[in-house]
């Protein structure tokens, strides 16, 4: 292990129209030194031949997966290759902006008890600027509460520890959507959450193929609670916990009466 090294986790499926934005991002952060691991997840749009471009130029380390396995696995893959001692980790659809690592990895040289930190967003939907509500802000300190309802780590914000994964394990592979809310709950229940409170990432969203879009998603943030609440927790977060794993229960069990009920009623009209 390299321990001024910074590592760059970038996970990638059929995601070759955005690498391009996503890699040039990281390549342009000055000031810290960085290698980059971009994990394919056995994409078939050409993203392959893409990495294997820049691969030659020794810009990137390019890992393939033969098959696709999730972004979860991907990101695993690459903290196993990963040489440094910091973490970070983009999401293929997003970028950096200017003196991220180096304002980050600042910060954590500041803060040595820090597991965890991340730093503010730009939000972008469909090319436009938009302004993401108070109650998506980043926070700084003990967030687990306030983590429950929402998810308010993001991936690409974020730099952490190598040995914050050792404690708390990888990221959930069985999880095909909120894995990130799984990770980030585990991390949160042990450790406070640091922030510095500058917009250094452009989350680009709004598009249907985000995870984040998917069908269903309160039933995968269930089975993350349900893991959560099978291991220790402090009284007052279990009680907590709880409450949300109920109320999570509840929206999906209304979702799925009412797409049960929309399949009855196309039946009958087709009868």
């Amino acid at each position: 292990m390299d321990p001024g090294l910074i590592s760059v986790v970038i996970p990638a499926w059929n995601r070759a129209w955005a690498l391009p934005r996503a890699i040039g991002s990281v390549l342009a952060q000055e000031g810290a030194p960085f290698e980059l691991i971009v994990v394919d997840d056995g994409s078939d749009d050409g993203t392959e031949g893409l990495l294997a471009g820049y691969g030659a130029l020794g810009a990137l380390r390019p890992v393939r997966l033969p098959e696709r396995r999730g972004v979860s696995a991907a990101r695993n893959r690459g903290i196993g290759e990963a040489r440094g001692d910091l973490l970070a980790f983009l999401d293929s659809d997003d970028e950096w902006l200017p003196g991220k690592l180096l304002a980050q990895s600042r910060f954590m040289a500041d803060n040595p008890g820090c597991a965890i930190s991340q730093c503010q967003e730009r939000w972008m939907r469909g090319g436009r600027r938009v302004n993401p509500g108070r109650r998506h802000l980043k926070l700084a300190g003990d967030i687990f509460l306030e983590s429950l309802s929402r998810c308010l780590i993001s991936p690409s914000a974020v730099i952490a520890r190598r040995g914050l994964f050792l404690e708390v394990g990888l990221f959930d592979e069985d999880l095909q959507a909120a894995e990130d809310y799984d990770m980030w709950l585990r991390v949160l229940s042990r450790h406070e959450a640091g922030l510095l409170d500058r917009e250094l990432v452009i989350r680009h969203g709004g598009r249907p193929d985000q995870l984040s879009a998917a069908p269903g998603l309160d039933r995968f943030r269930a089975m993350a609670l349900r893991k959560l609440l099978a291991g220790p927790l402090p009284a007052n977060r279990r009680a907590a916990a709880e409450a949300e794993l109920a109320r999570r229960e509840a929206i999906f069990l209304a979702g799925r009466r009412k797409r049960e009920r929309g399949e009855r009623e196309d039946d009958l009209a087709g009868a």
